[in-house]
């Protein structure tokens, strides 16, 4: 028994020193025990170690215990302070519960007093709601400046207004009244077609126009300012600005816009006479240029053919045959061959007739053929211009209207132009024949005439 304990001391120094020899190879640390050098030495060590930690389990064993008694306070502690905390839940999930019943109680009374001032409260809220779009929009608060913060906070109140903002939308109400009904002069920051934002006199008729330096100007609602209208409309409109802005006093007539700008900007887009006629195309510039020779050419003729009738017209009152018209020519033939046979004084005047008739009809059939040939041309326009319009069908479709306006203008233009030159031409080339036939009818009923008291002088 003696021999097995002293073979466990062994093993266990023995472990102890394996353990410990990488610490040895490191210098001993400051304080350190000595190291054994028997193994006397090193039984005194492992002793020593023995008893310090029997001493430390003992005090931590001790320190356990007296931190038991603390432990089991602190439970303690914690379950009271839990039923305290539970009895106060309960508590105040009764007043909440009563509170909840004294609220609906008090918003049944609410309802009860308010009476007709919550039909009030909606009504201010609507009528301010829509005020405030109706401001927005108007021409007027380019002269009164924004006025929505109040009529917008009134729209969206959940709380009955006050006397002060009940006054105050009524007079925004009424200002708003009384400001349509006035044509004023005032300054304002305009912006220009160049993009400048300029300090201009505008004159402001009611909600329904502004102008400024011989324009009309439109109120741009995002924006809250006014601008130039990059296109202006057509003159009978623009003209009658400058005459009103030179007006100081009295009554001046005024293109005005009742829609407040729709209708405005339907005539600035609608285009004008030059771009009506460049829709046309190519086919549309031949037709006007065919139209306007036609024209100058039947004016032309018209004037000679006027001039010729009166000559004829005076000549038939006179006796004496003048050579500056063609029934004096007529007569001269017949004074200067009265010796002749009949038959060959009626060649001879016959001659002289129809080289009067082919000078009074020269050019007349140009005028016919334009006339003919222009709705021909304006058909032509129609087949390329709906060709054009299939085409962008083709390659984009027919959902955007857009793309199809270009072909479908040329096609009606086309023959909008084709039937507005051959009308015309038409008339002007019937009363041109029409005058023509009556001064050569003269010549023939005067030549035969001629040629009747010429037969007549022979029988005898």
């Amino acid at each position: 028994m003696g021999i097995g304990i002293q073979c466990r001391m062994w093993l266990l120094g023995l472990s102890l020193l394996l353990f410990s020899a990488p610490l040895h190879a490191q210098a001993p640390a400051e304080g350190a025990p000595p190291e054994p050098t028997s193994m006397a030495e090193l039984l005194d060590l492992v002793r020593t170690g023995f008893e310090v930690e029997r001493l430390e389990n003992k005090q931590r064993e001790e320190e356990f215990v007296r931190r038991r008694a603390d432990q089991e306070s602190l439970l303690a502690e914690a379950e009271a302070d839990l039923a305290r905390q539970e009895e106060r839940s309960q508590r105040l999930e009764e007043d909440y519960n009563e509170n909840e019943q004294q609220i609906g109680v008090r918003e049944e009374q609410l309802t009860e007093r308010l009476g007709q001032l919550g039909e009030l409260f909606g009504v201010v809220r609507q009528v301010s709601t829509d005020t405030s779009g109706q401001i927005w929009d108007s021409l007027t608060s380019s002269q009164l400046g924004p006025r929505r913060d109040l009529l917008e906070r009134l729209g969206r109140s959940k709380e009955l207004p006050s006397t002060a903002d009940l006054e105050a939308l009524w007079f925004e109400l009424q200002r708003e009244m009384v400001e349509q009904g006035k044509v004023v002069r005032y300054p304002a920051k305009v912006l220009t077609i160049n993009g400048d934002i300029e300090e201009r006199e505008v004159i402001r008729v009611g909600p329904f126009a502004a102008i400024s330096n011989g324009r009309y100007l439109l109120w741009e609602t995002q924006d809250q300012h006014l601008r130039e209208l990059t296109r202006q409309p057509p003159s009978r409109y623009l003209s009658t600005v400058a005459r009103f802005e030179s007006a100081k006093s009295g009554f001046a007539d005024l293109a005005v816009d009742p829609s407040r700008g729709a209708l405005l900007n339907a005539l600035t887009d609608t285009p004008g006479v030059t771009e009506r006629i460049n829709q046309g195309g190519y086919v549309g510039y031949v037709i006007i240029s065919l139209g306007i020779f036609a024209v100058i050419i039947g004016l032309f003729r018209w004037i000679v053919i006027a001039v010729v009738g009166r000559k004829v017209a005076f000549q038939r009152k006179r006796d004496k045959p003048s050579l500056g018209n063609p029934l004096g020519r007529v007569l001269n033939i017949y004074e200067e061959n009265r010796d002749l046979d009949p038959e060959v004084l009626e060649l001879k005047i016959d001659e002289v007739v129809m080289k009067e008739s082919a000078k009074l009809t020269r050019l007349l059939w140009l005028i016919k053929v334009v006339s003919v040939v222009s709705p021909l041309l304006g058909l032509l326009g129609t087949v390329t211009g709906m060709i054009q319009t299939f085409q962008a069908i083709t390659l984009f479709g027919a959902g955007d209207p857009k793309m199809m306006a270009g072909g479908i203008s040329e096609a009606l233009v086309t023959t909008m132009l084709g039937l507005t030159v051959a009308i015309p031409l038409v008339l002007l080339h019937a009363v041109l024949a029409n005058n023509t036939k009556r001064i050569i009818e003269t010549l023939d009923e005067q030549s035969a005439g001629l040629i009747a008291t010429r037969a007549e002088q022979a029988s005898v």
